[in-house]
């Protein structure tokens, strides 16, 4: 397994070794121990699995308080994953990054606490993993605008071709929420 930096400080690209045969394939998709050697030490309590079909466009979440890390995978199919960093005085703050998570490829994405997080579906279909280290909670999940002008996330798909829920057709606009973002860096 391969752990690389992404271009935000925190992100990782984890790439694991497939071994392909006649029959299909083996994986190793998670290794707490690799993580840990490159200073990841989350404890993970809830994983997640959703389904979407092509051009549904889910983000750009994150959860306030204490804040929740994810490790994101494409279990079927073809997302293209987005990651924005939202803690202040970071030097990427605002700033994105965009990654092809695919059933072939394997790839997952460490989003650390503080990066909204969003994907939006290139197959047919998509199945989306991942684990978090917080539960789920409504009463501390947030968003902002996937197409919030000022962080220019450069969607692969447009227009009619995406898919969105009402909640995240009517996010708020990344300066309009920064104040009240808790994320800092260097993380406290």
């Amino acid at each position: 397994m391969e752990i690389r930096d992404t271009t935000l400080p925190g992100a990782k690209l984890v790439v694991p070794r497939v071994f392909p045969d006649d029959r299909g394939f083996f994986c190793e998709t998670f290794r707490e121990s690799a993580l840990a050697d490159v200073g990841i030490h989350d404890r993970w309590i809830q994983d997640n699995h959703s389904r979407s079909s092509r051009g549904v466009l889910r983000g750009l979440h994150f959860q306030i308080g204490d804040g929740c890390a994810k490790l994101v995978r494409c279990g079927r199919g073809h997302i293209w994953d987005v990651i924005v960093d939202l803690r202040r005085g970071s030097p990427a703050y605002g700033r994105w990054e965009a990654f092809d998570l695919t059933d072939e490829n394997m790839h997952a994405l460490y989003v650390p606490i503080g990066f909204a997080h969003g994907f939006c579906v290139l197959s047919d279909v998509a199945d989306v993993l991942y684990k978090q280290t917080r539960y789920y909670s409504g009463d501390v999940e947030r968003g902002i605008a996937y197409d919030d002008p000022q962080v220019g996330v450069q969607w692969p798909l447009a227009g009619d071709e995406i898919i969105v829920s009402e909640r995240d057709a009517t996010g708020p606009k990344l300066a309009d929420v920064a104040d009240e973002l808790p994320f800092a860096f260097p993380a406290d």
